[in-house]
């Protein structure tokens, strides 16, 4: 008989499962599937169409990017260019966190593929052919 999976165990108990958990006493988070976590917010259209087009099953690699704060105004960070990207002035950015990741995430993929990138400046400026 299958087990079934309680995603809320964590939350219930000292989070302390293991026998070397219980050993230094505290939990060791990369064990843990973030994955078991529900996630019942659809993504904004454009994440749906963009993951259809792409062919993909979810957005795995734009997990960790969250909508932060550079200087008190409302950012998100690409790594690719080791920077924060500003959300244009006027846009109205929901109370949950969650749905304003997701909003973070359509910015970073768009800014990505803008002209104003710099890694698109890069590649017009360097390319051989």
């Amino acid at each position: 008989m299958a087990e079934e999976k309680d995603v809320d165990r964590f939350l219930k108990g000292d989070g302390l499962d293991s026998d070397r958990e219980k050993e230094i006493g505290q939990h060791i988070g990369y064990r843990y599937d973030v994955n078991l976590v529900p996630d019942d917010r659809p993504p904004t259209p454009f994440l749906a169409k963009y993951i259809e087009f792409m062919g993909w099953d979810d957005l795995n690699w734009l997990e960790d990017v969250h909508m932060g704060y550079e200087e008190g105004q409302p950012a998100v960070f690409d790594r690719n260019i080791n920077g924060w990207v500003s959300v244009p002035e006027g846009l109205e950015l929901p109370d949950n966190q969650q749905d304003r990741d997701m909003i973070a995430r359509e910015l970073l993929i768009k800014f990505q593929m803008s002209e104003r990138h710099p890694l698109i400046q890069l590649n017009k400026a360097y390319r051989k052919f």
